[in-house]
């Protein structure tokens, strides 16, 4: 049984003792801390605090009496509640990532009991959306993306299943121990579950250049990503800083971040994680003789003329790695050091037939076929096409991380970070401040792996931990909020901003954990308190105190994501595909724009799924998302910028999918309200903003209508163009309305996209 991390044992791992099946972290003396460091927020052990007391019996719950302290104490009152819809908008946007429905707020609107709120929130909370909405906040975590990165930036056929997994385990509300377990150790811990398998992506979806050919210096490359990483997403420390020496401001030893990295010393990829049961794989695997029997001869023959540019291919490729990863290459497998098997793992992804990224395949050495070789090998083909209904199919795989074998290669700490200047030897081990008890690492029984990452995972998910469930609530708070008690959310350091409300983040982590690590018990807790539902509206004398509203005396406006904004557009305009899960879909790119790698743009329909399903490549974000801030995949992203830039109005203006919303939304209009001005202006912000116009808006939009009708009717060319694109949408339209009218009703939608009502939430 895993000890408490927090007994009071010495401060450093010594040595691992083998015995049996186990090996356990021994610890000894070692670098003395200040007590300022002992003592910092952060690092204190989780208490349950005592919860204020509210004399003005301001607030619906114990999140109330916290927030209601701080603004007491500052001279300020709690803000008014937000009206019915700006709430049910508010929170339909932050557990669906869609707005709400007319229908929806019609029922939200009729329900007069005080539990009316509550039952919105246990709606979303079981939607099938949520799990959409909230897995973009943790892909953007995991640094998730579907391929390589820097220059040859190759797709990763298979990581969206990790996209899948992460919707799915939102939606059933995984406890949070189990999510994280299942992403560090999953192959370790449930070796038979699909799911825990694909989980162990989160440490795949590091970015990996395959034309540098050091693969020593690549594998320590990858070993300080997923260090980083794993440091920042489950103990908001940034480990990074320690790699090259003692960390400068916070108590991380160089030592703690070898120590981290020693657990995934014997990781690497696995692209091929088989993913259908045992009894379908038999059947499978039936079927697939069937097909090698009946086309034996036939690839054979393929083989023979490909084999001498294969071969010359793949020795090109080799002669330039260096001569230790060749020797390694040269050596039978049972002659090869631990170290030497991660080094041919790497080299095989490439040259291995089995995968994925094989530089030597079929098209590739055929392409260097000429003259007769070249025709044999296209008849050869269209043979071997013939008995394409024999073929059972791709196997479905999934792709993640797992231990080589049972015995993993030496971990150094390095002088400067160096990946060739290694010093003294490190064992696995977690921050030598925790004064982390003896930790025993227990091999899996049947499985080749170390079991060091399952020591990790029982490391980061034990309750004594300080760390990992203050970390995971700060992140909940702050998606829900714009920002977290602790502002900087993966640097809970000396150089993090402190939490505005400390005892708060520790009430919220120790009811986090009573309630099984539930993410959907912390979203209603908070979501059902006074300090949610305040209105957003700014008061001068409590801005005056608090400028920056940290003591939450509003409820913060933000803009919403570059992929809220976009679904909210599709939503409106009723050209959503709601279609969940698969593979990733891509969407038309603007004119121009030559795309990185392939963009094979989707059919219509499949071009307006969800954005969390749009393909991701590292060197060319979706052109979109990147104009309103998505982050750069290549590392991990705790909270994404807001910036304000004329490319993000241009691109809502003039960009050719954006006016196809604006005229499919016009389209709904029209057909909801007919020719009617008056109700197609109702029926069109009900639908954008869930709310009626004021009298001035409507002063205002008619206005629109007048003037924009006679400059529209001046201009043939306009108009003829916008006739044709609204019979393909309503043939109805050019029967009924004069075109002027018509092409002022999408253009007065295409404003309502554009306004800041639309892509901010109050």
């Amino acid at each position: 049984m895993t000890q408490p991390m927090c007994s009071r044992i010495s401060s450093a791992w010594r040595r691992i003792v083998l015995t049996g099946f186990f090996v356990c972290l021994v610890t000894s003396g070692a670098k003395d801390f200040t007590a300022e460091q002992r003592n910092h927020w952060a690092f204190r052990k989780i208490t349950q605090p005592d919860v204020p007391k509210n004399e003005t019996r301001w607030g619906h719950n114990s999140i109330d009496a916290f927030i209601l302290q701080k603004l007491e104490s500052a001279g300020i009152q709690p803000g008014a509640a937000a009206d019915k819809i700006t709430l049910l908008r508010r929170a339909t946007f932050d557990l669906t990532g869609l707005p709400p429905t007319p229908e929806e707020i019609d029922s939200f609107l009729a329900d007069t009991s005080s539990e009316a709120f509550e039952r919105i929130i246990d709606r979303l909370l079981l939607s099938p959306q949520y799990g959409e909405r909230w897995a973009r906040h943790w892909l953007d975590l995991a640094r998730y993306a579907e391929s390589e990165g820097f220059k040859a930036d190759e797709t990763r056929p298979n990581v969206w299943r990790y996209r899948d997994y992460v919707i799915s385990s939102f939606n059933e509300d995984k406890p949070y121990d189990r999510f994280l377990s299942e992403q560090i150790a999953g192959d370790e811990l449930w070796p038979n579950d699909p799911d825990a398998l694909i989980a162990t992506g989160f440490n795949r979806h590091y970015p990996d250049e395959s034309n540098a050919r050091n693969l020593m210096q690549r594998r320590q490359e990858i070993l300080n990503d997923i260090t980083d990483t794993v440091g920042a997403v489950f103990t908001g420390l940034t480990y990074a800083c320690a790699r090259c020496h003692d960390h400068k401001f916070d108590p991380i030893l160089q030592k703690d971040y070898y120590r981290l990295q020693a657990f995934f010393a014997n990781s690497a990829a696995a692209d091929k994680i088989p993913l259908l049961p045992p009894a379908q794989r038999d059947g499978y695997n039936r079927d697939l003789a069937v097909w090698e029997n009946s086309t034996a001869g036939i690839r054979a023959q393929l083989d023979a003329l490909e084999k001498p540019e294969r071969e010359e291919i793949i020795k090109d490729y080799v002669d330039k790695y260096p001569a230790e990863i060749q020797a390694a290459l040269k050596k039978a497998p049972e002659e090869r050091s631990p170290f030497e098997c991660q080094m041919v793992a790497k080299a095989e992804l490439y040259i291995n037939p089995a995968s994925h990224q094989y530089i030597a395949k079929s098209s590739t050495a055929a392409s260097r076929l000429k003259d007769e070789g070249k025709k044999q090998w296209e008849a050869l083909k269209a043979k071997l096409k013939e008995f394409d209904h024999l073929h059972p199919g791709k196997f479905p795989v999934g792709t993640g991380i797992a231990d080589l074998s049972a015995e993993s290669p030496r971990t150094y700490m390095l002088k400067g970070g160096a990946w060739n200047a290694p010093m003294e030897e490190i064992q696995p081990g977690f921050l030598s401040i925790l004064n982390p008890a003896l930790t025993p690492i227990i091999r899996p029984a049947h499985l080749e792996s170390t079991g060091r990452r399952s020591a990790l995972a029982r490391v980061l998910t034990d309750p004594e931990n300080p760390l990992t469930a203050r970390v995971i609530v700060n992140r909940i708070w702050q998606h829900h909020f714009e920002s977290g008690i602790a502002a900087t959310a993966s640097d809970f350091g000396f150089k993090g901003e402190r939490p505005t409300h400390p005892e708060l983040i520790d009430w919220l982590a120790s009811e986090f954990m009573a309630n099984g690590w539930s993410m959907k018990h912390l979203h209603k807790r908070i979501m059902l308190s006074a300090t949610y539902q305040q209105a957003s509206n700014f008061r001068p004398e409590a801005g005056q105190i608090d400028p920056d509203n940290k003591l939450l005396w509003r409820y913060p406006r933000q803009r919403l994501e570059a992929e809220v904004i976009r679904d909210a557009a599709l939503a409106v305009s009723g050209l959503l595909n709601p279609a969940m899960g698969g593979p990733s879909v891509y969407p038309e790119l603007p004119a121009g724009m030559k795309p990185y790698g392939s963009w094979e743009v989707s059919e219509s329909d499949e071009r307006h799924r969800r954005s969390i399903y749009v393909f991701v490549r590292r060197n060319m974000r979706y052109p979109m998302f990147e104009t309103f801030d998505m982050p750069d995949t290549h590392e991990s992203c705790s909270r994404r910028n807001s910036t304000t830039s004329p490319l993000q109005a241009l691109t809502m203006l003039n960009n050719k999918v954006s006016l196809e919303w604006a005229r499919a939304f016009a389209s709904r209009v029209y057909r909801a309200a007919g020719s009617d001005r008056e109700k197609q202006v109702h029926t069109a912000y009900r639908l954008a903003y869930g709310r009626a116009p004021s009298s001035h808006e409507l002063e205002l939009v008619h206005a629109f209508f007048k003037k924009h009708t006679a400059i529209i009717a001046s201009d043939r060319r306009d108009k003829d163009e916008t006739l044709t694109l609204l019979a393909s949408l309503d043939p109805e339209f050019e029967r009924t309305d004069p075109a002027a009218q018509l092409i002022g009703l999408i253009d007065f939608c295409h404003m309502l996209l554009n306004s800041n009502e639309f892509v901010y939430l109050n």
